[in-house]
């Protein structure tokens, strides 16, 4: 080290000793295997892990839904970076001025005690000859006197050591040293070798360590090379102790670090305080908000002052005050349509009582008419009979837009209902050459619900079954689990179109405006079947896919205004296209193993019983499923298979069809849930 070289420092990045990043890779390893480790310490540490992520979740919650938590935290980590960053430069820099002043002063104190040494040497005459030890004395006391005058002047600033060089065939001569300096372990070994080659000045920072159990203490070691009265060649080093400027860097620390706590406190007030005005009406307009969702239309935001909050409040105010006009437009226009199709509806009972006394004297004496006015009788008292049926599922509709539909719930057993269903449409199923096939009826199914409305429901769909399942048969299934009831109607007949299993519950909608009213419908009667089963807390919902025909379930819970998690029946049946498909490719791949075949075809007719059941197709039974279908759970609401882009759609169970799913679970009235 030259003197012209600038040496380490303490405290300097450069020279400190950097730790292995071996250990810390083999440790983050394994830390990576014991998470993967499927043994008995691994679940053991990922317990410990859940354990102890645990209480932080309240804070993470705190942190993804306060804004001003976020804001004022990210304002104190940045403060905080910003103030270590500045200490850090201050620091620094401090510490450089510190040492280099420190530095100028001890190269400046030290070459003045070299040149001493040198000039004493010079004008000391050489010792009388003799033996060498003679003269090793005499270079040992000179030694002892030039350090014991040059550490004179220190005053306790330096101390001064003296060291006898090494030579090939001179002996080391004792070492001489001022202060209680312990020569040995203060002048480093680099140090000493750099002055024993060299003749200029070297300098290097080290603990300096005294004899008498002084604590050690950091200085700077100045060195030279010189020679004494006799010519022998000895090192010289100065020891400046770095202690004051220990204790100004010190100072200089800890007024930082509390000036920048300081800092980074009044920071965080400052944003808490200053978030607070911005958040504060954020916070006021999302719990207006709130309350405007609920109905609470009167609402309003305070404004005060004229910046952009109170702008922003003004404009939410003039929303909410339209909204609540155009709202309350809409409601009085609604109660006054409601009105007008009750009382329309009322009105025309009476009419309507008269036109069909004389519509029924009419029809009774066709006999006596030709034949093209009997003719008209008949047609008369048809379409009159469907006007009736008209009126009162408008009567029906009225209740439930007013509100006025009340529930007379019992428990009932939900197979006496079917039977009644079915009986009534077995005269329409013989004409249309199908059957009903009942199945999941061997034990009772009870649930708390209105027969009547039940009833009405099971009616609507076993006839709409009957009438669109083109001459095949009809399969009604029953089954309870949990808390709920089901009933489903398939039928194989045209099926649904992609997204009009959303649609079917619209009022006078029809999959095929083409395609007459055979049993003279009105168009309503899903609608009213969909409101009672909403009115029971249930849920009525529809599958169909082209071809392949279409299933309706009506779901209900066991005891009334208990809530329903799912259905025993899934929505979509199992011998659909795709479940077929996905079925005979897991019997190709032999994933599912023996017996998947028996879940392929409908189930067939159940024996016995006082109906007549007529020949149709040989189908494999179904397995009855006595817990609740994944599939059947909230959120499959209706969902209909496209038709393939060739246009064939039979039942083949090809599974290249495309699938098309929609949700039909929304509280209005046109869809089923």
């Amino acid at each position: 080290m030259s003197a012209g070289s600038t040496a380490p420092k303490p405290g300097d990045p450069g020279v400190r000793t950097g730790r292995a990043a071996g250990p810390g890779r083999a440790g983050s390893s394994g830390l990576g295997r014991l998470l993967q480790d499927g043994t008995p310490g691994g679940r053991v540490f990922r317990l410990l892990v859940r354990w102890v992520r645990r209480p932080l979740l309240p804070a993470v919650r705190l942190w993804r839904r306060n804004l001003q938590v976020r804001v004022v935290a990210g304002t104190l980590l940045m403060s905080l970076g910003v103030v270590l960053l500045l200490g850090l430069v201050v620091i620094g820099q401090v510490r450089n001025g510190l040492l280099d002043a420190k530095e100028q002063a001890a190269q400046s104190q030290a070459a003045g005690g070299f040149s001493a040494a040198q000039d004493r040497a010079a004008t000391t005459p050489p010792a009388p000859g003799g033996q060498d030890g003679g003269r090793t004395g005499v270079s040992v006391n000179w030694r002892s006197t030039l350090v014991e005058q040059l550490a004179s002047g220190g005053q306790s600033a330096f101390n001064v050591v003296a060291l006898s060089l090494e030579t090939g065939d001179i002996a080391s001569r004792g070492a001489r040293a001022s202060g209680e300096v312990d020569p040995t372990r203060s002048i480093p070994a680099g140090l000493r070798h750099s002055v024993a080659q060299g003749t200029s000045t070297f300098q290097t920072y080290a603990r300096i360590h005294y004899t008498s159990g002084k604590a050690s203490e950091p200085g700077l070691v100045v060195g030279k090379r010189l020679n004494d009265a006799d010519g022998i060649p000895y090192e010289l080093y100065y020891l400046f102790p770095l202690t004051q400027e220990e204790d100004s860097l010190a100072l200089v620390k800890g007024t930082l670090a509390t000036a920048g706590l300081f800092v980074v406190v009044l920071l965080g007030a400052i944003a808490w305080l200053v978030v607070r005005q911005v958040v504060t009406p954020v916070r006021m307009a999302a719990g207006i908000a709130e309350r405007l969702s609920a109905g609470r239309l009167q609402e309003r935001m305070k404004v005060t002052g004229e910046d952009d909050i109170a702008r922003l409040g003004e404009a939410f105010n003039k929303m909410a005050q339209n909204l609540q006009s155009k709202i309350q437009q809409l409601e009085d226009l609604s109660r006054m349509q409601r009105r007008f199709v009750s009382d329309v509806s009322h009105e025309l009972r009476t009419p309507l009582t008269t036109v069909r006394m004389a519509a029924d004297v009419i029809h009774d004496a066709r006999a006596d008419f030709d034949p093209v006015t009997a003719r008209s009788a008949e047609l008369l008292g048809d379409q009159l009979d469907r006007f009736e049926s008209l009126l009162s599922d408008l009567l029906e509709i009225s209740r439930f837009d007013a509100g006025a539909a009340a529930l007379e719930a019992a428990p009932i057993d939900l197979r006496e209902v079917v039977r009644r269903v079915i009986g009534g449409a077995e005269p329409l199923a013989e004409r249309k050459g199908c059957r009903i096939v009942v199945t999941g009826d061997e034990q009772p199914v009870v649930a708390e619900a209105d027969a009547r409305r039940v009833e009405r429901v099971l009616r609507n769909l076993v006839v709409n079954a009957v009438e669109h399942g083109e001459g095949r048969d009809v399969i009604v299934r029953l089954a309870a689990a949990g808390g709920a009831v089901a009933i489903a109607v398939r039928d194989y007949g045209v099926g649904l179109k992609p997204g009009e299993a959303t649609r079917v519950f619209n009022r006078f909608w029809r999959a095929d405006p083409a395609r007459a009213r055979t049993t003279g419908g009105t168009g309503l009667g899903l609608s009213i079947a969909v409101e009672d089963a909403r009115l029971h807390g249930g849920w009525l919902q529809a599958w169909g896919e082209p071809g392949g025909g279409s299933q309706f379930r009506l779901t209900l819970p066991r005891t009334a205004d208990e809530p329903l998690r799912g259905s025993p029946i899934p929505l979509e049946p199992e011998d659909s296209r795709r479940n077929r498909a996905q079925a005979a490719a897991g019997a190709a791949d032999g994933a599912d193993g023996p017996g998947t075949a028996g879940r392929l075809t409908a189930v067939p007719a159940q024996p016995g019983g006082d109906r007549a059941t007529l020949p149709g197709p040989t189908r494999t039974p179904q397995v009855p499923r006595a817990a609740v279908d994944p599939t059947a759970l909230p959120g499959s609401g209706a969902r209909v298979v496209a038709r393939p882009a060739d246009g064939r759609a039979g039942a083949d169970g090809d599974g290249g069809e495309a699938m098309a799913a929609t949700h039909a679970e929304r509280e209005d009235g046109t869809r089923g849930r």
